[in-house]
Parts: structure tokens; C-alpha cells; sequence
């Protein structure tokens, strides 16, 4: 069986911005929640800061979306490349 590469990247590209996005969100209603969660982000997207408000929050977001569709691009072309089957 094979892995579809744009659909393992699509999927793992929303998984990655509702993350970012809804933990984001929550961290502006609810002050602290996601805090570490959120400091990692902060360390790896470099338009993302944390407690920078609701842009801030869509750019993180923005930058999870791309992340998850080049990951997931990754894995399935991996999958697909060293799970052949022997004939």
C-alpha cells in the first residue's frame, strides 16, 4: 500500500495549524494555558512570538501549516520509498 503525499501533508498540515491555532487562542482567553507548548513555537517559527497577540497567534499558525505539509510530505514519500513490497 502506498501513502498519498499530498493527502498525509494536507492532514498533518491542519493537525499542525489547529495546534498552534486553537492553543494560541486559548492562551489569549485564558492567560498560561499552553505556555510551554507555546514557547517551543516561539523558538521555532521566527514570525511567531509568544504573548504577541492574535496576528501573532495566525502567523504561528501559518508557519504549523507549512510545517505539517513538508513533514507529512516526508514521511509518506519515505513510507513509499522503503515499504515496497518484495516481490
Amino acid at each position: 500500500m502506498k501513502l498519498s503525499v499530498l493527502r498525509l501533508g494536507i492532514s498533518l498540515s491542519i493537525v499542525g495549524a489547529l495546534a498552534v491555532f486553537l492553543t494560541g487562542l486559548a492562551n489569549l482567553l485564558w492567560t498560561g494555558y499552553g505556555e510551554g507548548f507555546l514557547r517551543i513555537v516561539d523558538s521555532l517559527y521566527p514570525g511567531y512570538h509568544y504573548g504577541g497577540g492574535f496576528l501573532s497567534v495566525i502567523v504561528g499558525s501559518l508557519y504549523a501549516a507549512l510545517d505539517g505539509f513538508v513533514t507529512g510530505a516526508v514521511i509518506a514519500l519515505f513510507y513509499n520509498l522503503f515499504g515496497k513490497k518484495k516481490d
